[in-house]
């Protein structure tokens, strides 16, 4: 009974050591995909200044100067 006891305990402060180290790998991801999204965003912005007809529907762009 006593092994059964330590070995449950040992496996259970792994699994706590594994549950804390996923945990900051979540975390770390989290805030990566946070600073990508933010890069996104200022590039979808800077393309829309840069490359407005590119960005605009055809609806809002005006017709060409042969019309």
């Amino acid at each position: 009974m006593e092994k059964r006891f330590e070995y449950l305990e040992t496996k259970l402060i792994y699994q706590e050591k594994t549950i804390e180290e996923l945990n900051e790998v979540v975390t770390n991801q989290q805030n990566q995909m946070d600073e990508l999204l933010k890069k996104i965003l200022a590039l979808e912005e800077h393309m829309k200044v840069v490359l407005p007809s590119i960005i605009r529907n055809r609806e809002e762009e005006s017709p060409p100067p042969h019309y």
